[in-house]
């Protein structure tokens, strides 16, 4: 049976290793779009236009929110970040696994606009001090910015049972196969498949 367009959002902190647990999944998974989000925040080192984000300033973006080119938007951190929507109804049309990396509020945006074809996943370290201490090492960001991020990330941990599942990324290996288990599985959802065809078939 052929795989159905789905989508498969995937949320959690800062630093709970979201990148490399996607990673492994695109080792694994073909016919995959992942979702680059639209941000008005500066690039890092190393980060590419149309790669890493699409970088766009504060007055494009605001103009794309005024025409509805987004399947969801958010402020964070004084940033804007958003999912236009093209892009993905391409895909899923495609029957592409539509992977997500986006926030809690996004998660709740796109539950609420396309709900039966959404699988997610909450992602996070074991502990608030692990966190602290994975942002602190990689030395990507300021004190400042870490800062803003705990606070978030205390905000963020409580709407983890909003999602399908919860992974607790403390040992990586394990982590990665409970997410591809979780992948593999998000295009065999009942909701998915048209229910007269399968019926159909069956009269």
């Amino acid at each position: 049976m052929e795989n159905k367009g789905a989508i498969l959002i995937l949320s959690g902190p800062s630093g709970c290793g979201k990148s490399t647990l996607l990673k492994e999944v695109y080792k694994n998974i073909n016919n995959y779009y992942f979702s680059i989000s639209t941000t008005t925040r500066s690039p890092r080192v190393g980060e590419q236009d149309g790669v890493d984000y699409y970088f766009v300033s504060k007055e494009e973006f605001e103009k794309d929110i005024e025409d509805g080119n987004f399947l969801e938007w958010a402020k964070v951190h004084d940033n804007y970040y958003g999912t236009s929507l093209k892009p993905i109804i391409s895909s899923l049309n495609d029957g592409k696994l539509v992977i997500f990396d986006i926030d809690v509020q996004g998660h709740k945006i796109v539950r609420k606009k396309l709900n039966s074809l959404v699988t997610s996943v909450f992602i996070t370290t074991p502990s608030l001090e692990v966190l602290k201490n994975r942002l602190y090492n990689r030395q990507t960001d300021s004190s400042e910015i870490i800062e803003k991020r705990l606070i978030n990330a205390q905000k963020e941990i409580e709407s983890f049972d909003e999602y399908d599942y919860f992974i607790i990324n403390d040992d990586l290996e394990i982590a990665s196969k409970e997410f591809l288990s979780i992948a593999t599985i998000a295009r065999k959802k009942s909701k998915l498949f048209d229910k007269d065809k399968i019926l159909k078939a069956w009269a």
